[in-house]
Parts: structure tokens; sequence; C-alpha cells
């Protein structure tokens, strides 16, 4: 008896609190990640799959229309609940002044993707790969944590993985072309780039280099790795050295695609007239939904009390789950519209002076949780709000996280946007002697004179972020 209690109570109780999304809320997380060029085709999707979601009756001559304040509702930012009605425009002129193109490389990420899709994997190695080719950063580089990684697959994917099961696929995607892609950190990419090099003595050397003695390369401590490799042949060394030197740090950048325009479709409008700002969403993505008629007839047809046999009964539920869904992503758009057109609307308010001038010196430091905190909104959704969506002003096309920075005090106790200090640092890179290049201490101190209270370690984060060397690196002959 006394040894059952010990053992029942070896055992012991643990309560976790735990937050399970419902259909609908995992549905306008879905939906607030699309951008405006998206949305259509999502919309389409739904249609086809579900019979009882109908698209309402349009007009012959196809319109589009920007939701924006009525007339009854002041145009400002200031006016704490506004009203919001539609304008209607001709669609092809109003996207004709409103879509912009510019020159992009060709596709890259298709690329990848048609490589990847030759590869023999089963259907979760393929999710998985698919997701880690979607975290491409614009270098080509995927700098997010694999246990991150796992954890979002979990959440948006619905795909259980391991660390090493993430691992073995990304191993694959790194030996697609160009070499490179899909590397960690530059000692990784250095290496994948040499295992597919042409093999020879210099490729070997090489590769226990990069290998052994990395942090000595990249400070060109030549010596040092001579000593502590035991390299007797010169020739040999500086051929190796040579061959790492060749090699792209940067695989998604001059890969060799062609270029073509791509046009670009902003997902808000933000316009000035006489001083006022006025923030519309771009809607003519968005067609009309509603509940089939007919499938609500047929749900109370298989509904009468006449009709309780059994494949009846499978038929009403059949019928009440299409339209329950239906009503679920009719609501799930308006709701996904609202929340982006309050996003803007708080972004252009904290922003404001900025969008009067349009002058990269106003922006304002401003991270997602400002945003968040001004909404009453969780930070995730601002994410996924802000994500692969962009504004057109009078004077550009910007993606939104263009407005968001860090900030740094000056010595007059204000604070400034970090990318106008970036500007400035800059600046005093491009036009330093390069016989005597500029350290990063004396960079502090010019930077200071200019009124940026900053500390040295960030100034080096900075110059990394702009992929500009140390001073040593920068030194010319």
């Amino acid at each position: 008896m006394h040894a059952g209690i010990t053992s029942m109570q070896a055992l012991g109780f643990k309560q976790i609190l735990t937050h399970r999304l419902t259909p609908q809320q995992i549905q306008l997380v879905k939906l607030l990640q699309v951008p405006a060029i998206d949305i259509k085709a999502r919309i389409e999707r739904e249609l086809s799959e579900n019979p009882a979601l109908e698209q309402a009756q349009e007009a012959p001559e196809e319109k589009s229309a920007e939701l924006s304040p009525t007339s009854e509702a002041p145009a400002d930012l200031g006016e704490e609940e506004p009203r919001w009605g539609y304008r209607q425009y001709d669609s092809h002129a109003d996207r004709m002044r409103r879509e912009a193109t510019i020159p992009v490389k060709y596709s890259l990420y298709d690329r990848l993707l048609e490589q990847f899709h030759y590869l023999q994997l089963d259907e979760k190695q393929r999710k998985i790969g698919e997701y880690l080719l979607g975290n491409l950063e614009d270098d080509g580089y995927i700098r997010r944590d694999l246990e991150v990684i796992v954890n979002d697959l979990a959440c948006n994917e619905y795909v259980r993985a391991h660390t090493h099961e993430v691992e073995a696929v990304l191993k694959k995607i790194q030996q697609l072309d160009p070499p490179g892609i899909a590397a960690r950190n530059l000692q990784e990419c250095l290496l994948i780039q040499l295992q597919k090099a042409e093999k020879k003595p210099a490729r070997q050397l090489a590769i226990q280099i990069v290998t052994e003695t990395f942090p000595a390369f990249i400070r060109k401590h030549y010596d040092t790795i001579l000593k502590k490799l035991e390299v007797a042949d010169r020739a040999l060394f500086r051929e190796a050295i040579a061959l790492i030197s060749k090699l792209n740090p940067k695989p998604r950048i001059d890969d060799g695609a062609s270029l073509h325009r791509q046009l670009v479709y902003p997902d808000f409008i933000v316009t000035q007239r006489e001083g006022q700002l006025r923030v519309s969403l771009r809607s003519y993505y968005t067609p009309e939904l509603s509940v089939s008629k007919r499938y609500a007839a047929l749900l109370s047809e298989y509904e009468t009390p006449q009709r309780k046999d059994k494949h009846m009964r499978e038929a009403a539920t059949f019928v009440k789950q299409r339209l329950t869904a239906a009503q679920w992503f009719i609501e799930a758009i308006k709701q996904r519209q609202q929340t982006l057109l309050h996003t803007m609307e708080t972004i252009v308010k904290l922003q404001h002076d900025f969008f009067i001038e349009e002058e990269e010196q106003n922006l304002k430091p401003m991270i997602l949780k400002d945003v968040a905190q001004e909404m009453q909104a969780d930070i995730s959704t601002i994410s996924r709000v802000v994500n692969n969506k962009s504004v057109q002003t009078d004077l550009a096309i910007y993606p939104l996280k263009f407005f968001f920075t860090e900030g740094i005090h000056t010595t007059s106790g204000t604070e400034v946007s970090n990318r106008v200090v970036k500007q400035a640092l800059a600046k005093l890179i491009r036009e330093e002697d390069k016989q005597k290049p500029y350290p990063d201490h004396k960079l502090v101190d010019m930077l200071q004179a200019q009124g940026y209270d900053i500390a040295r370690r960030t100034v080096a984060k900075y110059r990394e972020q702009m992929h500009m060397p140390v001073a040593r690196m920068r030194r010319e002959v």
C-alpha cells in the first residue's frame, strides 16, 4: 500500500495552459500574409473548392474600388472613428496610373523550386523544402535558426519535424544551383562551392583552410595559417587562396539570371491633398462574395422532418459544413481588409512627417511593437501584415518594411532612424582615403561630431549590415 502511494506521488501533476487557434483564426492568419497581387488567386481557389461560396455578378465593364474615407468623414488621421466607403475608378486607367515596373532578376526562387522538385523526396520533405526556399534572404542565405523554422512549420504549415529532418532537406537544397545557395553563414557558403569545384590539390588545401582556419583567413593572417596547417609549398598555398577569393560570397547576386520588367502591385495607396494624408486599400483584386442561396435552400430541404434517413443526414451535414466554411471565408476576407487598412493608417500616423515630405531623414524610429501597441494588436499580426506588402505614394513605391527602423539618440536629446545614421556612415567610408581608411573608433568619433550618440559596436554592426569590411580590408595599395 505504501509503495503504491509513493509510486503515484512520484508521477506528480503538471498544469499547462495552452492556446489553440480556431479554424477561423488560422484562416485569417494565412490571408493576412497574402499580398494584393495574390489574393485574387486565393479567392478563386476557394470558389473552386467550395460550391457554397459564390462571386457576386460583375458589371459588364470591369471596375476597381479603393477603400477610402467617405466625403462625410474627415480625411485626416486624427479622427478616431472614420467611416469608410467605396469610390469607383476605371480599372485600366487606375492600374496604369498606380502600377509600376522595376527590373528584377528572373525568378531565382522558381528556378530553385524547379530543381528541388526533381529530387526524390516524400511529401513531408517537399513541404519542408518549399518552406526553406521561402526563407531565403536577398543574398541567398538562410540565417533563421533551424529550431525556429521547426516551430514555424508546426504552426503555419502543420508539419511536425525534428531539427535533423529540416537540416537533411537543407543539405539537399544546398546542392542546387547557383553554388552556395541556402548556406547559413559565409564559411558554409564557401565550403559548398569548394565541394563543387574542380578536384585538384589546391582545392583540397582550400577546403582545409576554410574548415580549420577560417577566422585567420578572413583576417588575412596567412602566416598563422601556414604555421597551423604546416604548409611548405608556398605556390600551392597562393593557388588555394586565389581559389577561395574567386568564390561568390553572395550566391543570389550576379547568378547569371536574365533581367525582366516585373510589375509591382502596391497593396496600399497614400495620397496628399492640401496637407492631409489619405489612406486607401487596393481592393479591386477582392471580388464581392456571398453564400449560395441554392445551397442554403438545399440545407432546408435536407433537414425537413420527412427526410431523416441516413443518406439525407449525411448530405445535410456536408451542405452545412460547406455553408459554414463559406461564411467563415467571407468574414475572414472582410477582417483581412479591415486589419490591413488599420495597420497602414497606423504606420502613416506614426510616420506622418515622412509621408508629408518623403525625405528619408524624416523617418522616425519605429518597430513592430510600436504599431502593435498603437493598434492594441498582437505583434505577430503586424508582422504578417507588413510582410511582402508595399505602399504607393505620390512619388514612389515603398515596401512596408522600409518604415521600420531602430532609433539612435543624438547629442541634442532627440532620436533619429538608424537608416539616417547608416547613410552618414556610408558617406564617411566612401569619401575616406583608401590608403588610410578609418578604423571603427575613428568613425565613432566622426559620427559623434555630427551629433549621433553611437557606440563602437553599433558602428561595426551597421558597417557589416551594409557589407562594408573593416578598415584593414578596405585598404588599397
